[in-house]
Order: structure tokens, then sequence, then C-alpha cells
């Protein structure tokens, strides 16, 4: 049990192998950026539309739930980051608190995770650059517009979009954080012009009725599993970026200090936008009008008559995917490199760029991984299972945060969760519930993956951790 059960030393989590060490370069206005950018991105530009065909007006209620629950992991999160600022995220947090077979369950969870999400997220900017080339008079030819299951070969803006965030990546960490910095801003701007055309149209009559499909989940006439819950579940995809700050401990210039205020500032920016915006789509339009649309908000700007703003809208978003592909890309990246690192996957890939400061191997080996995922795989039944990888994640951070409060009650945290035996519970219970609303065949998959999971830690990374070997030496 032991053996199962093995951790790392919390004092010596930035003890690191010459030439396995990630550079320092980020700020706090960097990793606020960073969160931002993977925050803001997918969930606003099009899960709204998805959240109001599950809960109607009440997919503010959606937002509010799924934002509610994220902020006290996020909390958890803070506390853990300035702790043990290494790069890994919730895999290190376990492998330090909970053990290392609990740690490969996570970091297989958060490979589950990042390698998703990019990998949709590809897809979807896909779409949306085929789309703006066609308005201009420029027509991408089907067979490699789409992969073989849309009619087509191989989705090749997709394959091009995660190559290219790669090499943006190994050029080097401070200068792909300032490119993306500049690109937030661009979509926070087109956002606010966006609230600005219709929030003068906003008519309370449209909320009503505001809560159509129920609270908790339930399964409509149709087939699909509607209701708050149900639409929370999947709009927690919309607030999960500020994982990705986490992970970049390891190369924060002031982690006791700036990876605070990163992942809660970011959280906090974020809900923010998330309920105007949300309030003002339900309110300038009805929700019928927009649940099924791929391209919510541009379609709400062409219903109120402005097809000029429409087009900014439409062209931000063509700006804001690749902000989240590089975030969740950064992150997918630096857990590979840190599993590496520490033995549990193969220990080539986690040599660092003297030159660059970056993990080149652990990057290509992440884009051609998630590229071959975007260019021919089916995500659009398996993108769910993302959120249910990254609410594992989230019960086993909050779970160190208690956890080490109470096995050392007196340690050093420069940043400590306020009234940390609430904010815990209510992280771990609310994702547990998120989980549960989550579809069935969702739940059947992310245990099949983590089946795999334990197949794979017991066929190489049980017997090649480095923290093994060190303790049978």
């Amino acid at each position: 049990m032991q053996t199962w059960l093995r951790r790392k030393s919390i004092d010596r989590v930035t003890d690191h192998e010459e030439g396995r060490q990630l550079k320092r370069t980020l700020s706090w206005p960097h990793l606020i950026a960073l969160g931002i950018g993977a925050i803001v991105g997918t969930g606003i530009y099009t899960l709204i539309g998805v959240g109001a065909n599950l809960a109607g007006p009440a997919v503010l209620l959606s937002f509010a739930v799924a934002g509610l629950v994220c902020a006290c992991a996020a909390l958890a999160y803070a506390e853990m980051a300035t702790m043990m600022p290494a790069a890994g995220s919730a895999y290190t947090y376990s492998y330090i608190v909970l053990g290392e077979s609990i740690a490969w369950i996570v970091g297989w969870s958060l490979i589950l995770e990042y390698s998703l999400v990019v990998s949709a997220v590809a897809v979807g900017w896909s779409g949306s650059v085929v789309e703006f080339l066609a308005g201009i008079g420029v027509q991408i030819p089907a067979a490699l517009a789409g992969g073989p299951h849309a009619g087509g070969i191989v989705n090749l803006p997709a394959v091009l979009i995660v190559f290219v965030v790669a090499g943006v990546l190994m050029v080097g960490t401070r200068e792909s954080a300032t490119l993306n910095a500049a690109l937030v801003a661009v979509k926070i701007i087109a956002l606010g012009v966006f609230v600005a055309i219709a929030l003068p149209h906003f008519d309370a009559a449209k909320l009503d009725p505001f809560m159509p499909f129920g609270f908790v989940k339930s399964m409509g006439a149709d087939g699909i599993e509607r209701g708050v819950m149900a639409a929370a579940a999947i709009i927690f995809f919309a607030f999960y970026g500020f994982d990705a700050i986490s992970t970049a401990a390891e190369e924060t210039k002031n982690p006791e200090r700036d990876l605070s205020i990163g992942i809660i500032g970011s959280m906090v920016g974020c809900t923010i936008i998330y309920m105007v915006v949300a309030l003002t789509a339900v309110g300038a339009l009805s929700y019928t009008l927009f649940a099924q649309s791929p391209a919510p908000l541009a379609l709400i700007m062409r219903e109120l008559g402005q097809g000029t703003a429409a087009g900014i809208v439409s062209g931000a978003a063509v700006v804001a995917l690749p902000t989240v592909l590089l975030a969740f890309f950064y992150g997918q990246s630096r857990i590979f490199f840190v599993m590496s690192r520490d033995g549990l996957l193969p220990r080539g890939l986690s040599k660092v760029s003297p030159r660059t400061g970056t993990p080149i191997k652990t990057t290509l080996f992440t884009a051609v991984l998630v590229a071959a995922l975007a260019g021919v795989a089916r995500l659009d039944e398996i993108a769910a299972l993302a959120n249910a990888g990254t609410l594992a994640a989230f019960i086993a951070v909050s779970v160190c945060l208690l956890v080490l409060r109470k096995r050392e009650p007196n340690r050093k945290r420069l940043f400590r969760t306020p009234l940390a035996w609430v904010v815990g519970p209510i992280a771990i219970f609310g994702c547990l519930y998120l989980f549960w609303s989550l579809p069935q065949r969702t739940q059947l998959w992310f245990l099949v993956w983590n089946g795999l999971g334990v197949i794979a830690y017991l066929a190489y990374g049980r017997r090649n951790s480095l923290l093994g070997r060190a303790q049978d030496a």
C-alpha cells in the first residue's frame, strides 16, 4: 500500500535536475492574460447558445453555478500553487499530498482535458476561418476543411493552427505570453462592442419563462437532458482555463505573489464578463432564436440589424480561439513535461532547450497528438469528456487543500484560502454534482479512459517512476 501512495517532498518541490528546469520569465499581467485567454473564448462565443438550448434564460443561473464552483476551486488552486510553485498543476499537488497513484489518475485526467480542449477548439477555429474566408471569396476544398466524419479527408486548417501555436510556444514562453495578451485585448474590445450595441435592446419580457426546463437535470421528450444543472455541466467548459495558470508556476518570476493574483484575477474578471454578456444576449433576443447557432453573438447582432458589428464579433472569434489554443496547449505540454521529468512518461520528453528555456520535444509531441485528433477525429460527441477530466482535477486539488490544512496546519501559506473548510467542500461536492449532471455516455467514457490509465500506469509509470527508484535504492 505504501508503494501506491508514495509521496514527493513538499520541501523539495523546486529542486530539479540540470537541463530539466523551466526558465522564470512570466509576471502577473502575463498570468492574468493567460487565464483570460483560456477562459474567454469558446465559452462565450459558442457555449452561450448551447447553454440557452438546455436551460433557456436560466442559462444565467447556469453560468452563476459553474462560476461559483470554479471560484471555490480557484481559491484552492491559489493556495496550493503558492505553496508548491512548480509546473504540473493538480498533478504535482496530488503527487505531494495524496500519493503517486492518485497523481497519475489526475495527470491522466488532465491529459484528457487538455488534449480534447485543444483539438475541439482547433476544429472550432477552423470552422470560423473557413466561413470567414468564404465571405471574402476564398474557398477551401471540402476535402481539406473537415475530417472523414464530415465528408472530408483531413481538417487542414485545424492541423495548421495547432502547429502554428506550437511554434509560437517553442520561440519562448514570455514571447508567446506577450502575443497572447495582445490578442486577449482584441477579443475583450469585441465583447465590449457587442454589449454596447445589444444592451439598449434589452427587454425583460424575453426572460419569461425564466426556467422552462427546471433546475435539476431531466430527460426531455426529444431525448436531450435539459435543466439549469445540465447546462452548467456543459458551460463549466467555459470557466476552467485558470488551471493553465497553475501549470505556469515554475516559469513565474515571483510565484508566491503572482500566482494567486493571476488565478483569482482571471477568474473574477471572466465571471463578470460572462454574466454581463449572457444577460445582454438573452435580454436582447429570444433564446429560441439563437440557441442552435454555432455563432450566437454574431447572429444576435445580425438580427438587430447590425451587420458590421456581427462581422466584428465573428472576426474577433477568429482571433479569440487561438488564445484559448495557446493557453491549453501550453498547459498540456507542461503536464507531459512534468510527468516525463518524474519518470512516469518517457524521460526524453523533459529536456529543456538551453536557448529558449522551453521543452521543445514535449511541445512537438503534444502538437502531433492534438493535430491528429483535430485533423481526423470526431470530437463533437466526446468533447464533454474534457469537463469530466477537469472536474476530477478540481476535486483532487480541493481535497489536497483540506488534507494539507489538517496534516501541516502550521506550514507557511503566502495565500490562505478564506473559510477553507467551507470553500473546499463546496468545490468538491459542487464538482461531483456537475459530474453527475454530465451525459451518462460522457461518464462512461471517462471511466473507460481511466481504466486505460490504470493499465498504462501498471505497465510503465509505476516501474519507471524516479521516486520509486530512489526509494528502492
